[in-house]
């Protein structure tokens, strides 16, 4: 078993808060070991009894009958008693039907109200997991009517993955590019049994999810999209260029041409089953959002990968996805920065251009700016690479960071240079 401090340390914290912690996350990331091995096990540790932890995992057919919110409310019901106090565990609440009302017209029953009820109970501690966020975390603040309090889990970071590995660190940083950080391919001893428990992953749980839970009728479109984005990782993109690129590039498809909304669509289904994350453009100077284009990046390099056949493993753009990947599992919201320039032309005249900054990462009232540059082994790819940060002129932490850095170390113009592998293992980054 993997152990998960940095998640296990906040549910610790949460503990008996009064709120239902909501633990979400891309399925099979590891919520339910967390929370029915690792809190389960530190309860014990602290004294619980085991018939005060009720744990209902509704994915396994024998709680099948607790998908219908009534019958989840009674079983909990029927397991506790008013004199001592109860930790409810409940594995993927998405499951849960709504039902209807039948003493009012019109109205239903979810599991927003069974768990806003059980709350009611002053000895009840609640904590769900759950896998789609359209039902879950944008929902936390309505439906739980600010009673909820989210955890997200993520799939391995490079820090867990090699604390569970050990090794040389150089291996495991390329196993890691390659395969990614899902915690089951620790326990796969070959490349193919790692290829094919990710492919039946994206293909048995995630696609099918998605598929059933939207009612998604054009399956083959969902796909193209999918390899697009896959392919595309670290590029600008918005609805329209991708409909336009899957309406040229397959050509064959067996129906009509999609349409931006549609693409749009299927692109908010993937985010909600947390497959894929935006990264929208930010302009640095105005302190406002572009609308247009951003980027998307896999929940995971390996099941980047695999999706498409191993066949584009470029290191630039998995690097990219991983430093991304890194920030949002620290916490951090991530947006890619755009700066204006001016300059002189050979003409005279006043040239405007447009400079990017890979990430701009956000923490409390301060910023953080980050470039993810594979190697810089030219002056000329150097200086590009430098140029955004030397325009944006503000006093906050700047750092470049390459695939095969030297130890980490400031340059004259203050601009931290660090090595991807040591960049991902560096318990804090921008203090």
């Amino acid at each position: 078993m993997i152990e998960r401090p940095i998640y296990l340390k906040k549910l610790i914290d949460r503990k008996q808060n009064g709120l239902i912690k909501i633990i979400t996350g891309v399925r099979r990331c590891g919520k339910s070991v967390l929370l029915f091995d690792l809190f389960f096990r530190h309860l014990i540790g602290e004294g619980i009894l085991d018939r005060q932890i009720i744990r209902i995992q509704l994915d396994n057919s024998d709680f099948a009958s607790l998908r219908n919110p009534l019958k989840l409310s009674e079983y909990i019901k029927s397991k506790i008693s008013e004199d001592q106090d109860y930790f409810i565990f409940i594995d993927e609440i998405q499951l849960v039907k709504k039902v209807k009302n039948r003493d009012v017209e019109g109205d239903h029953i979810t599991f927003y109200d069974v768990l806003n009820g059980l709350l009611a109970k002053k000895n009840l501690d609640i904590y769900v997991t759950g896998s789609n966020s359209k039902m879950l975390s944008k929902d936390v603040l309505t439906e739980f009517r600010g009673r909820g309090d989210e955890v997200k889990v993520h799939p391995l970071s490079f820090r867990e993955f090699y604390s569970a590995k050990g090794g040389s660190k150089e291996d495991s940083l390329k196993e890691y590019m390659l395969y990614g950080g899902m915690p089951f391919i620790l326990s796969r001893p070959s490349a193919e049994s790692k290829i094919s428990y990710l492919k039946n992953l994206f293909e048995e749980t995630y696609l099918k999810d998605i598929v059933e839970r939207n009612r998604i009728r054009d399956q083959e479109l969902l796909g193209s999209l999918i390899d697009e984005i896959c392919s595309a990782t670290g590029s600008l993109t918005n609805s329209t260029k991708l409909a336009n690129t899957i309406n040229s590039r397959y050509q064959n498809r067996k129906d009509n041409k999609v349409n931006n909304n549609t693409v749009a669509s299927y692109l908010s289904h993937l985010e909600n089953a947390f497959l894929f994350k935006e990264a929208k453009r930010y302009d640095i100077r105005g302190k406002q959002y572009f609308n247009s284009n951003s980027k998307f990046y896999c929940v995971d390099v390996g099941l980047r990968n695999v999706r498409l056949n191993m066949r584009q493993n470029e290191e630039t753009h998995i690097m990219e996805n991983i430093v991304f990947n890194d920030l949002v599992q620290r916490g951090y919201s991530v947006d890619v920065g755009v700066l204006e320039s001016f300059s002189k032309g050979a003409n005279g005249k006043t040239v405007r251009s447009t400079r990017e900054i890979d990430f701009v990462v956000n923490y409390g009232n301060a910023q953080c700016y980050i470039q993810s540059a594979y190697r810089m082994d030219t002056p000329e790819k150097e200086r590009a690479e430098l140029l955004p940060f030397n325009i944006v002129g503000n006093s906050f932490k700047k750092i470049v960071i390459t695939r095969n850095g030297l130890s980490p170390w400031y340059d004259d113009n203050g601009i931290y240079h660090i090595g991807l592998c040591d960049f991902l293992l560096k318990e804090s980054i921008l203090e």
